[in-house]
Protein backbone atom coordinates (compact mmCIF):
# COMPACT_ATOMS: atom_id res chain seq x y z
CA UNK A 1 0.00 0.00 0.00
CA UNK A 2 1.20 3.73 -0.84
CA UNK A 3 1.87 5.22 2.35
CA UNK A 4 3.91 8.47 1.07
CA UNK A 5 5.33 9.74 -2.19
CA UNK A 6 8.00 12.97 -2.44
CA UNK A 7 7.25 14.72 -6.35
CA UNK A 8 10.51 16.47 -7.82
CA UNK A 9 11.30 17.81 -11.11
CA UNK A 10 14.13 16.38 -12.78
CA UNK A 11 16.60 18.62 -14.54
CA UNK A 12 19.81 17.73 -13.90
CA UNK A 13 20.53 21.60 -13.03
CA UNK A 14 19.19 20.41 -9.83
CA UNK A 15 23.03 19.14 -9.92
CA UNK A 16 24.76 21.97 -8.48
CA UNK A 17 27.92 20.83 -10.39
CA UNK A 18 26.40 20.75 -13.64
CA UNK A 19 24.46 24.07 -13.16
CA UNK A 20 27.85 25.65 -11.92
CA UNK A 21 27.77 29.58 -11.24
CA UNK A 22 23.77 29.42 -11.82
CA UNK A 23 23.38 26.99 -9.13
CA UNK A 24 21.47 29.49 -7.04
CA UNK A 25 18.92 30.05 -9.17
CA UNK A 26 17.46 26.56 -8.06
CA UNK A 27 18.75 26.44 -4.33
CA UNK A 28 14.83 27.14 -3.13
CA UNK A 29 13.85 23.75 -5.54
CA UNK A 30 16.52 21.80 -3.79
CA UNK A 31 15.15 22.67 -0.53
CA UNK A 32 11.73 21.94 -1.15
CA UNK A 33 13.13 18.26 -2.66
CA UNK A 34 14.99 18.21 0.79
CA UNK A 35 11.51 18.56 2.49
CA UNK A 36 9.75 16.40 0.51
CA UNK A 37 11.99 13.50 0.99
CA UNK A 38 11.94 13.93 4.55
CA UNK A 39 8.47 12.84 4.40
CA UNK A 40 9.18 9.69 2.47
CA UNK A 41 11.75 9.05 5.43
CA UNK A 42 9.02 9.55 8.24
CA UNK A 43 6.71 7.11 6.42
CA UNK A 44 9.16 4.49 7.33
CA UNK A 45 8.40 2.63 4.20
CA UNK A 46 9.42 -1.27 3.50
CA UNK A 47 9.70 -0.39 -0.36
CA UNK A 48 10.97 2.68 -1.78
CA UNK A 49 10.47 3.11 -5.80
CA UNK A 50 11.61 6.27 -7.92
CA UNK A 51 9.83 6.62 -11.42
CA UNK A 52 11.08 8.82 -13.91
CA UNK A 53 10.68 10.12 -17.70
CA UNK A 54 13.26 7.75 -20.07
CA UNK A 55 13.90 7.37 -23.25
CA UNK A 56 13.02 4.04 -25.24
CA UNK A 57 16.60 2.46 -24.81
CA UNK A 58 16.51 3.37 -20.59
CA UNK A 59 12.95 2.50 -19.86
CA UNK A 60 12.07 -0.42 -17.59
CA UNK A 61 13.00 -1.42 -14.13
CA UNK A 62 16.78 -0.72 -12.28
CA UNK A 63 17.89 -2.76 -9.33
CA UNK A 64 19.35 -1.16 -6.14
CA UNK A 65 22.71 0.41 -6.89
CA UNK A 66 22.22 1.05 -10.17
CA UNK A 67 24.31 3.49 -11.42
CA UNK A 68 24.05 6.69 -13.25
CA UNK A 69 26.47 9.46 -14.50
CA UNK A 70 26.58 13.35 -15.21
CA UNK A 71 29.22 12.77 -17.54
CA UNK A 72 27.20 13.56 -20.68
CA UNK A 73 26.44 17.49 -19.26
CA UNK A 74 30.36 17.52 -18.52
CA UNK A 75 30.75 17.17 -15.39
CA UNK A 76 32.48 14.28 -13.35
CA UNK A 77 29.84 13.26 -11.14
CA UNK A 78 28.37 9.65 -10.88
CA UNK A 79 25.16 8.76 -8.33
CA UNK A 80 23.79 5.16 -7.60
CA UNK A 81 20.29 4.16 -6.21
CA UNK A 82 21.20 3.39 -2.68
CA UNK A 83 22.90 0.06 -1.20
CA UNK A 84 22.52 -3.43 -3.77
CA UNK A 85 24.53 -4.82 -6.74
CA UNK A 86 23.14 -2.66 -9.61
CA UNK A 87 22.96 -3.57 -13.19
CA UNK A 88 23.99 -3.54 -16.74
CA UNK A 89 22.20 -0.52 -17.73
CA UNK A 90 22.78 3.27 -16.65
CA UNK A 91 20.15 4.99 -14.84
CA UNK A 92 18.22 7.79 -17.34
CA UNK A 93 19.11 11.20 -16.20
CA UNK A 94 15.31 11.64 -14.36
CA UNK A 95 16.53 8.94 -12.06
CA UNK A 96 20.03 10.21 -11.98
CA UNK A 97 18.76 13.39 -10.77
CA UNK A 98 16.74 11.00 -8.37
CA UNK A 99 19.95 9.41 -6.91
CA UNK A 100 21.62 12.56 -6.51
CA UNK A 101 19.08 13.93 -4.31
CA UNK A 102 18.45 10.95 -2.19
CA UNK A 103 22.19 10.59 -1.61
CA UNK A 104 21.94 13.73 0.27
CA UNK A 105 19.56 12.34 2.72
CA UNK A 106 18.97 9.37 4.72
CA UNK A 107 18.38 6.73 2.15
CA UNK A 108 21.80 6.53 0.93
CA UNK A 109 22.49 3.49 2.05
CA UNK A 110 18.92 1.81 1.36
CA UNK A 111 18.01 -0.34 -1.13
CA UNK A 112 16.13 1.84 -3.57
CA UNK A 113 14.40 0.92 -6.87
CA UNK A 114 13.84 2.54 -10.22
CA UNK A 115 11.19 2.39 -12.82
CA UNK A 116 11.89 4.59 -16.22
CA UNK A 117 8.67 5.05 -17.97
CA UNK A 118 8.00 6.39 -21.43
CA UNK A 119 6.37 9.34 -22.91
CA UNK A 120 4.09 7.43 -24.79
CA UNK A 121 2.95 4.97 -22.31
CA UNK A 122 -1.18 5.86 -21.74
CA UNK A 123 -3.06 6.94 -18.46
CA UNK A 124 -4.35 3.42 -17.89
CA UNK A 125 -1.45 1.69 -18.16
CA UNK A 126 0.32 4.13 -15.96
CA UNK A 127 -2.68 4.09 -13.26
CA UNK A 128 -2.36 0.20 -13.70
CA UNK A 129 2.01 -0.27 -12.91
CA UNK A 130 1.12 1.92 -9.93
CA UNK A 131 -1.31 -0.22 -8.52
CA UNK A 132 0.77 -2.80 -9.19
CA UNK A 133 3.42 -0.98 -7.08
CA UNK A 134 1.13 -0.23 -4.48
CA UNK A 135 0.16 -3.57 -3.75
CA UNK A 136 3.77 -5.36 -4.02
CA UNK A 137 4.36 -4.25 -0.16
CA UNK A 138 2.92 -3.45 3.17
CA UNK A 139 4.15 0.38 3.11
CA UNK A 140 5.43 1.49 -0.22
CA UNK A 141 6.78 5.05 -0.90
CA UNK A 142 7.47 6.77 -4.21
CA UNK A 143 9.77 9.70 -5.76
CA UNK A 144 8.16 10.92 -8.79
CA UNK A 145 10.44 12.40 -10.65
CA UNK A 146 9.10 14.40 -13.54
CA UNK A 147 8.80 18.29 -15.29
CA UNK A 148 5.75 20.21 -16.69
CA UNK A 149 5.88 22.16 -19.92
CA UNK A 150 8.32 23.26 -21.29
CA UNK A 151 6.77 26.44 -23.41
CA UNK A 152 6.18 29.12 -20.16
CA UNK A 153 8.13 31.38 -22.31
CA UNK A 154 9.52 32.84 -25.53
CA UNK A 155 12.91 31.48 -24.13
CA UNK A 156 11.44 28.00 -22.90
CA UNK A 157 13.20 25.33 -24.61
CA UNK A 158 9.33 24.68 -26.83
CA UNK A 159 9.08 28.34 -27.38
CA UNK A 160 6.28 30.27 -25.78
CA UNK A 161 2.42 28.48 -25.81
CA UNK A 162 -0.44 30.07 -24.29
CA UNK A 163 -1.83 26.54 -23.25
CA UNK A 164 1.47 25.54 -21.00
CA UNK A 165 0.07 28.09 -17.87
CA UNK A 166 -3.11 26.57 -17.78
CA UNK A 167 -1.99 23.24 -18.06
CA UNK A 168 0.94 23.57 -15.24
CA UNK A 169 -1.73 24.83 -13.23
CA UNK A 170 -4.39 22.14 -13.22
CA UNK A 171 -0.75 19.99 -12.62
CA UNK A 172 0.33 21.90 -8.86
CA UNK A 173 -3.83 21.76 -8.12
CA UNK A 174 -3.81 18.10 -8.77
CA UNK A 175 -0.40 17.79 -7.04
CA UNK A 176 -0.86 19.99 -3.68
CA UNK A 177 -4.87 17.91 -3.66
CA UNK A 178 -3.19 14.79 -3.79
CA UNK A 179 -5.42 14.08 -6.25
CA UNK A 180 -5.65 10.59 -8.72
CA UNK A 181 -8.51 11.45 -10.81
CA UNK A 182 -7.60 15.01 -11.62
CA UNK A 183 -3.37 13.15 -12.14
CA UNK A 184 -5.08 10.75 -14.45
CA UNK A 185 -7.34 13.14 -16.46
CA UNK A 186 -4.47 15.26 -17.70
CA UNK A 187 -4.54 14.90 -21.74
CA UNK A 188 -1.67 12.88 -22.72
CA UNK A 189 -1.73 14.66 -26.48
CA UNK A 190 -1.54 17.99 -24.53
CA UNK A 191 1.25 17.01 -22.47
CA UNK A 192 3.53 15.91 -25.35
CA UNK A 193 2.67 18.42 -27.34
CA UNK A 194 3.76 21.04 -24.24
CA UNK A 195 7.38 18.60 -23.67
CA UNK A 196 5.91 17.87 -20.13
CA UNK A 197 8.24 14.88 -19.03
CA UNK A 198 6.28 14.36 -15.98
CA UNK A 199 3.02 13.03 -17.23
CA UNK A 200 3.46 9.40 -17.55
CA UNK A 201 5.47 9.38 -14.07
CA UNK A 202 2.56 11.53 -12.17
CA UNK A 203 -0.12 9.34 -13.46
CA UNK A 204 1.59 5.73 -12.04
CA UNK A 205 1.80 7.97 -8.77
CA UNK A 206 -2.06 8.46 -9.32
CA UNK A 207 -3.03 4.55 -9.72
CA UNK A 208 -0.86 4.06 -7.00
CA UNK A 209 -2.55 6.45 -4.26
CA UNK A 210 -5.92 5.07 -5.80
CA UNK A 211 -7.67 4.21 -2.38
CA UNK A 212 -4.64 5.21 -0.36
CA UNK A 213 -6.46 8.65 1.05
CA UNK A 214 -3.21 10.53 1.46
CA UNK A 215 -3.00 14.21 1.86
CA UNK A 216 -1.37 16.52 0.02
CA UNK A 217 1.30 19.50 0.08
CA UNK A 218 2.52 21.68 -2.86
CA UNK A 219 5.95 22.88 -1.75
CA UNK A 220 7.08 24.47 -4.63
CA UNK A 221 5.90 25.75 -7.79
CA UNK A 222 7.66 27.50 -10.66
CA UNK A 223 8.84 28.16 -13.97
CA UNK A 224 12.68 28.94 -14.07
CA UNK A 225 13.94 28.50 -17.44
CA UNK A 226 10.37 28.25 -18.67
CA UNK A 227 10.02 25.20 -17.90
CA UNK A 228 7.00 24.37 -15.09
CA UNK A 229 8.94 22.83 -11.55
CA UNK A 230 7.24 21.29 -9.00
CA UNK A 231 7.74 19.83 -5.65
CA UNK A 232 4.79 18.02 -3.57
CA UNK A 233 4.32 15.82 -0.69
CA UNK A 234 1.70 13.41 -0.12
CA UNK A 235 1.42 11.38 3.35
Amino acid sequence: MLVAAAVCPCPPLLVPAVAAGAASELDEARTACSDALGVLAASRPDRLVVIGPADEGARGAFPAGSAGSFAGFGVDVTVRLGAGPGGDRALPVSLAVAGWLLERTDWADAPIEGLGVGEPLEAARCAATGREIAASAERVALLVMGDGSACRTLKAPGYLDERAEPFDAAVGRALGAADPAALLALDAELAYELKAAGRAPWQVLAGAAQGAGLAGRLLYEDAPYGVGYFVAAWS
